[in-house]
């Protein structure tokens, strides 16, 4: 089979490949990612490529006008390597880690909470699952010849009331050499049971005394990114962080496609080993980061939704999408890390979050639990917007939750231009009332790329509000202006002329990205209607909102409050916590109590499948405009409106 090479730019990498490879697989063989959302069927228009020099078969599709097929524009995924190749990697089509690991600017958002550590230790649940106990054994000699493993479980009992105790055979192994190098002054790492009930497991030995070195790493398995940390057990404090993006992301965007992949051939195992890949990237660089030595970490901690929890732990996710809806487990148990390929010590014992069904995983759960919801008596609605979308409503005495199909409008997907929240996309954006000409702010500060979920719901709640756009989302076609134009039967507004783009054409909002973002905030605020009116209560009850998800730190309230996304209440009862999932995880690894006690919330967590519950639908037609058929649920937007149409009618 003829071979050639490939580079791509500007990454310069180069790749060796046989004839007839599609560039999609030879950009991920070259380490370099293209955006896919549609995992590789040529239907999202997201991988565009120019090929600068060389011969490629296909990659032509509607997606691509005549004038970009012209300019040498071609689709990664539908293109097959026919010569030596030159391939330009456009910036709209590839993605930036760099955003994963910045902080979000002030904005009108909601009210932060972070964990508070010293509440937990008033609590006394600063209790981490692995501890250190140092231990003084007497040396043998001709009249003490007990066994070792014997000499260390007596003065564990003897010196530190331990008892329950249970050895893992690498332990055993260890123990003659480390105990004789130390002159038998060793230090034991002792996992705790989550059961009260269960036996205290010595899972590593080390020699001499270095119980204030003992370390725990969290993680959260995310669809589209994977963010660890390494937190110190003895201060409780995050001594690093990291983010990535999931190398699962070039075989679909969002689970469904991820679980279809699964299906084919080998796909099960090309997923775990791309998310197992990752993690341990992940791992190595908080490491690096953090200054400790692998060996002194003790434990790890998962978080994760039910489709990502299977494919990291290689477990079919068939069924998951298949009614009834049935995941492979809820709870799984404790497990040695290396066993599923982590690049950590033998000893590092890994626990992952239960889950509560198909479409509400453990991240959801970790959420609920790092937020402290499952001890309050507030009437609380969590909601965790990503590239899926969960809620939760109750408090300590009973929760009920839901999977809302929102699709992936809110992180770019479906939208003509929609990107990340990286580099250059439209975060804020204003209209000139008079001549209806836009500002826009992007991250970065550099010229217009996209538009990245906050800055979609922002644009449409500004247009809404100016009356550019209607409550079915269509542009006003009245208006004078030249923003406002139809290209192939779809109407847009454009958002920045060619000239002061990012990009080689018009950053623009079609009718369309409008639709589709109307039909992801409908799915969630009926989600959120349904579950409510399920248990007999309304909007009204809330006491307040907790959200969840990298989407949160940069939205604002009022226009996200404008669209319909979330109900219409006082914006000092919203309290955003960041990464939940990743917040619950670590968690875990502070605090054995929130081991013990993720079960019995878990099992207090009563799941509604929203597609077979028949007051959803009716609140989901309901919910498909601005902000919504019913104009009194959103009083205060409505006196807003009313107020704008008396001035220009005066």
């Amino acid at each position: 089979m003829t071979q050639y090479t490939v580079s791509f730019q500007p990454h310069d990498k180069e790749v060796t490949v046989e004839e007839g490879q599609s560039l999609i697989r030879a950009a991920m063989d070259a380490g370099v990612h293209i955006n896919a959302s549609c995992g590789g069927e040529g239907i999202c228009g997201k991988c565009r490529v120019i090929i600068e020099s060389g011969e490629v078969e296909g990659g032509v599709s509607e997606q691509l006008s005549q004038q970009d097929q012209e300019k040498g524009y071609r689709l990664a995924c539908l293109s097959k390597v026919k010569s030596d190749l030159t391939v330009r990697i456009p910036t709209e089509s590839y993605i930036d880690a760099k955003v994963l690991n910045l902080q979000a600017t002030a904005r009108k958002t909601a009210r932060i909470k972070q964990l508070n550590l010293e509440d937990l230790k008033e609590k006394g649940m600063f209790v981490p699952a692995v501890d250190k106990v140092y231990v003084e054994m007497p040396v043998p000699d001709g009249t003490d010849n007990e066994a070792d493993v014997t000499r260390l479980v007596q003065a564990l009992q003897k010196d530190h009331n331990e008892h329950r105790l249970e050895f893992d055979l690498s332990v055993i192994r260890k123990i003659p050499d480390v105990a004789r190098e130390a002159d038998f002054k060793v230090t034991t790492t002792i996992a705790r049971p989550v059961r009260e009930d269960g036996k205290n497991r010595i899972i590593s030995v080390h020699a001499g005394d270095t119980t204030e070195r003992n370390f725990a790493i969290a993680v959260d398995i995310g669809t589209t990114s994977i963010y660890g940390q390494v937190i110190d057990l003895i201060s409780g404090e995050v001594l690093a962080q990291y983010g990535d993006f999931n190398s699962q992301i070039s075989y679909g965007e969002d689970i469904i496609s991820r679980i279809v992949y699964a299906e084919k051939g080998d796909g099960l195992e090309k997923l775990h080993s791309l998310v197992i890949s990752t993690i341990n990237s992940v791992i190595g660089k908080i490491i690096k980061k953090s200054g400790i030595d692998a060996e002194e970490i003790s434990t790890i901690t998962f978080a994760g939704n039910t489709t990502m929890t299977q494919l990291f732990l290689k477990v079919n996710p068939r069924y998951i999408r298949r009614s009834p809806y049935v995941p492979a487990a809820n709870i799984y148990p404790a497990f040695k890390a290396v066993e599923i390929g982590l690049e950590v010590p033998d000893h590092v014992t890994a626990l992952v979050y239960p889950q509560v069904s198909s479409y509400v995983g453990g991240d959801i759960v970790a959420g609920v639990m790092g937020s402290g919801m499952y001890q309050d008596e507030e009437l609380t609605l969590y909601m965790d917007i990503g590239t899926n979308a969960e809620v939760v409503i109750g408090n300590k005495d009973w929760m009920v939750c839901a999977a809302c199909s929102a699709g992936p409008a809110f992180e770019g997907g479906g939208i003509k231009l929609g990107m990340r929240a990286a580099e250059g996309a439209i975060e804020d954006f204003s209209v000139d009332p008079a001549t209806l000409e836009p500002m826009n702010v992007t991250i970065g500060n550099v010229r217009p790329k996209g538009i990245c979920g906050s800055g979609l719901i922002t644009c449409v709640a500004t247009m809404f509000e100016m009356s550019i756009i209607d409550n079915r989302g269509k542009f006003n076609r009245d208006l004078e202006t030249d923003r406002i134009r139809e290209v192939d039967g779809v109407y847009e507004y454009v958002l920045a002329w060619q000239d002061v783009s990012g990009i080689d054409r018009d950053v623009v909002l079609t009718e369309i990205d409008i639709d589709n973002l109307i039909r992801a905030k409908g799915a969630i605020y009926s989600g959120c209607r349904t579950l409510l009116s399920e248990v007999g209560l309304s909007i009204n009850d809330l006491d307040r909102i907790i959200m969840a998800g990298g989407f949160g730190s940069y939205i604002d309230l009022e226009k996200t409050m404008t669209i319909g996304l979330l109900p219409e209440i006082d914006p000092e009862k919203v309290t955003f916590i960041g990464n939940g999932s990743l917040m619950g995880a670590r968690m875990s690894a502070l605090t054995n109590s929130i081991r013990r006690d993720v079960v019995a919330t878990v099992n207090r967590m009563t799941n509604f499948e929203l597609s077979e519950t028949q007051s959803f639908m009716d609140n989901y037609i309901a919910a498909l405009f601005l902000p919504h058929t019913e104009q009194g649920l959103f009083p205060k937007l409505k006196k807003r409106m009313d107020e704008r149409r008396r001035q220009l009618g005066s």
